[in-house]
């Protein structure tokens, strides 16, 4: 593939705090750590602290979740390595998509991967591991059960309910499994061999990036929830939190941002199979929404100390609990993702987890041949893209119109006329000058709505012209979404098995530019 990058500033996708992190403005800096430079990474790396029994009961629990799978030889080395006090990880998270969802999902890992390559080419002494976190307790199954392929939208129908990463492969599922032919063997026997959605992600992400030493963690486990006890007691009985995400949020909307997410009082749900529904405090004790499910504030700390598995962190509480179980120096993610890890810091700070390096992950475009074509013919380069459909058209048929049918000559020449005869008027009698201002206003609206005439006539003439124009948007755009957020892996993998290892030549974490690539010519 050929590459090329745009500037985040000319895409016009990201948000103002976003753009404004990747300019470094002084502004933020008291709402994130440490800004993603190789040089901030050292730093990072002599301030993280983590305890070696922390680390043996991590490489455990990654030993244990890899026992039903063959387990590969750098992804082995990896959960070995995490027992050494010189080995730290590099994070990004995501939901459970069906057959992998949109294609952003790849970019994050990949970049992921990616990062640690750099890192442990900057230091030499140190050793850093990709991990993949599984949001196996979200229970939105609306979000993640469906993907986008070859313009057609393919769905998972279930009635089941509770943490996704439960739920069962279902005969449903099964049956649509032998529908879509155009699966690849490995996607399919991901989902047939695998009692779950989480152990059918596990094994399909690890098929695609298992040989780049890619960790996957379910982090619903008993043993590291019982790390981070102290801090869903502190959330659920004092509601510390909320207070201070409330405060930075104020924070960041007087400076003119949006905030990302908002907390709760308190910021966990009880899980249990086929359950997930927020903790509610109600006078003095406690309850399960929608449930009849009720504790004093004695009897759900016991509940927490005995069974902490069925505690799980909301999005607030989330980033905290991977940065308790982890030896993490980085986590990569969308822009929005960024967004609400600024909203945290004071509270990382409260419970003194180290806030780890936030950046983003890397944005692509991929051209098509057949759409490459398009845009070679008209004359149209990469940052014109991401310009609106109506500019786009606009200006192309415009530029290839024989004539000026906008108009411009002669709204100059009637400017230039009724300035002359507003003086005139002035000069006559003063009291004409406004009816004469007016009639020139007239006689330029009229020209303006002639010029829209012909500017639809001379469209109707080059309406191939506007057909390429829009063929190139709805195909790189479709529905008006970026390709990367709804299009599925397969669009392009099937007609180029090489597709994913040829990324990792292509992106580049501490490189935040948009990355457009054009397939090879020789594809078909």
């Amino acid at each position: 593939m050929i590459k090329s990058t745009v500037e985040p500033e000319c895409t016009g996708q990201f948000s103002t705090l976003f753009l404004d992190y990747l300019r470094q403005e002084s502004q933020l800096q008291p709402f994130y750590q440490r800004y993603p430079t190789l040089e901030n990474f050292e730093k990072g790396i002599h301030a993280r602290i983590f305890g070696q029994e922390k680390r043996g009961l991590l490489a455990d629990t990654f030993a244990n979740q890899y026992n039903d799978m063959p387990l590969r030889e750098k992804v082995e080395a990896n959960i070995k390595a995490l027992r050494h006090p010189t080995t730290f990880t590099v994070t990004t998270g995501h939901q459970l998509n069906l057959m992998s969802g949109p294609l952003y999902f790849i970019y994050k890992i990949i970049s992921t991967i990616n990062l640690a390559r750099r890192l442990k080419e900057a230091y030499p002494n140190y050793d850093f591991v990709p991990v993949y976190w599984m949001a196996t307790e979200d229970h939105d199954f609306a979000e993640i059960n469906h993907f986008h392929f070859d313009e057609k939208n393919y769905q998972w129908n279930s009635n089941q309910s509770g943490p996704v990463g439960q739920f069962r492969i279902d005969d449903e599922l099964r049956k649509s499994l032998k529908e879509w032919q155009f699966l690849p063997d490995f996607f399919r026997m991901a989902y047939e061999e695998s009692p779950n959605l989480s152990m059918a992600t596990r094994k399909l992400v690890d098929h695609l990036f298992g040989d780049e030493g890619l960790l996957i963690i379910d982090a619903n486990e008993k043993a590291l929830k019982h790390q981070f006890r102290e801090v869903m007691e502190s959330d659920i009985f004092t509601q510390k939190a909320n207070d201070l995400i409330q405060s930075q949020n104020k924070k960041l909307e007087n400076l003119g941002y949006k905030a990302q997410v908002f907390p709760r009082e308190i910021n966990f749900f009880y899980i249990r199979e086929g359950l997930r529904e927020r903790i509610v405090k109600v006078g003095e004790n406690f309850e399960v929404i929608n449930k009849e499910m009720r504790w004093t504030e004695d009897s759900l700390k016991s509940e927490i100390r005995e069974f902490p598995e069925r505690f799980s962190p909301n999005v607030v509480m989330r980033p905290l609990y991977q940065e308790c179980i982890l030896p993490n120096l980085a986590y990569l993610g969308g822009p929005a993702e960024l967004a609400y890890w600024f909203q945290l810091k004071t509270v990382f700070d409260n419970y003194q987890i180290q806030f780890p390096i936030v950046m983003a992950r890397n944005f692509v475009l991929v051209i098509p041949n057949k759409l490459k074509r398009k845009m070679d013919k008209i004359g149209m380069d990469a940052k014109e893209l991401f310009k609106p459909y109506v500019e786009l058209r606009k200006y192309w048929v415009m530029k290839h119109a024989r004539e000026d049918v906008r108009l411009n000559g002669e709204s100059r020449k009637l400017e230039q006329l009724y300035a002359a005869l507003v003086e005139k008027s002035k000069r006559v009698d003063p009291t004409l000058e406004a009816a004469a201002a007016a009639a020139g206003k007239r006689t330029q609206d009229i020209l303006h709505h002639l010029g829209q005439k012909l500017r639809k006539a001379e469209e109707e003439k080059q309406k191939d012209l506007v057909r390429q124009i829009k063929e190139v948007k709805e195909g790189l755009f479709p529905g008006g979404v970026p390709q990367e957020r709804k299009c599925n892996l397969l669009n392009f993998y099937l007609g180029s098995p090489g597709f994913v290892e040829e990324l990792f030549g292509h992106l580049d974490p501490l490189d935040p530019k948009m990355i457009v690539l054009v397939e090879n010519e020789n594809k078909n």
